[in-house]
């Protein structure tokens, strides 16, 4: 479930059991989907005062920067723990092979799909809205050339439950290590290598690289590393949301912002674009935004 914050930094990690998980995987496939969505509103109830420090940051997510009365932000909060688990819940039954379950549309994805076709290296970012992993059905055979960039701080027995309960994924994973240069060597690699690279924007470890940005009314801060990379590398930058929209569906956003030629106004151009289509996708979906830490003092 939500990650996990002993400060007010995030820590890498999510919350959530093996048993957790596997109540859910069981439902799903003797069940079905509707049985897990029903289970997982135990599930709701039990976090907003067991996870008080999510709690406590959804409660400020939506009374300080989105200006909700207290019974709005109240409501709001089940609200956007019970989206999170549907989204979970989604990803496991798709892995399952039930995607005719569900609808997909979407956005801008022959523009997306010529720079695929193109077959040079090539960055997505993304962030913490909505699951981008529903995506990865889509991508098909370029699916092969993903390299998903992400903190391996998950716990290595709901990882490998999940891989025996999910078919195969065809992007890899390119875990973020102590050691930075080692991980800007392989990123690098996978760019000379023609393939795709995938970041998430939005949230860094503590003592990396930020960038600041004002985002729903107050400063923030940013992972740099995306876009200085995306900047130095001069490839083709794709931003990318997959939304839950209602009735089981999701829509993939595709948005390709301008590029400069100028190296250092390409940096800054591609994440004020970041910032700015990231603040109205949150907006649209704040319930979606699965940031469950103090974003603005992380």
């Amino acid at each position: 479930m939500p990650e996990s914050n002993q400060t007010t930094q995030w820590k890498g990690q999510s919350r959530g059991g093996v048993l957790g998980y596997s109540i859910f995987i069981y439902l799903i496939r003797t069940l079905g989907v509707r049985a897990a969505y029903l289970l997982l509103m135990f599930v709701v109830i039990y976090f907003i005062p067991f996870a008080p420090r999510s709690t406590k940051a959804l409660w400020s997510f939506y009374r300080t920067h989105l200006g909700y009365s207290r019974w709005q932000s109240f409501s709001a909060i089940p609200r956007h723990y019970y989206r999170f688990g549907q989204t979970l819940i989604d990803k496991v039954a798709i892995n399952n092979g039930r995607e005719s379950d569900y609808k997909f549309s979407f956005e801008n994805f022959s523009q997306f799909e010529e720079l695929l076709k193109k077959g040079e290296g090539l960055i997505l970012i993304g962030a913490h809205v909505g699951s981008w992993e529903m995506g990865s059905l889509f991508f098909k055979e370029y699916g092969k050339r993903i390299h998903v960039v992400m903190y391996d701080a998950e716990y290595q027995k709901i990882k490998e439950l999940l891989a025996r309960n999910s078919r195969k994924q065809e992007f890899k994973v390119l875990p973020v290590l102590p050691d930075s240069l080692e991980s800007i060597i392989r990123i690098k690699s996978a760019l000379d290598s023609n393939d795709i690279v995938c970041f998430q924007g939005d949230r860094f470890m503590p003592g990396q690289p930020v960038l600041t940005h004002q985002f729903l009314g107050e400063e923030a801060r940013f992972p740099a590393g995306p876009f200085k990379i995306a900047a130095k590398m001069d490839v083709n930058v794709v931003f990318y949301f997959a939304i839950r929209e209602p009735h089981r569906g999701y829509s993939f956003r595709f948005m390709i912002p301008e590029k400069a030629e100028n190296r250092k106004d390409r940096e800054s151009r591609y994440f004020n674009s970041f910032c700015i289509n990231l603040e109205e996708t949150v907006k649209m979906y704040p319930e979606q935004w699965f940031n469950f830490y103090e974003f603005w003092n992380g």
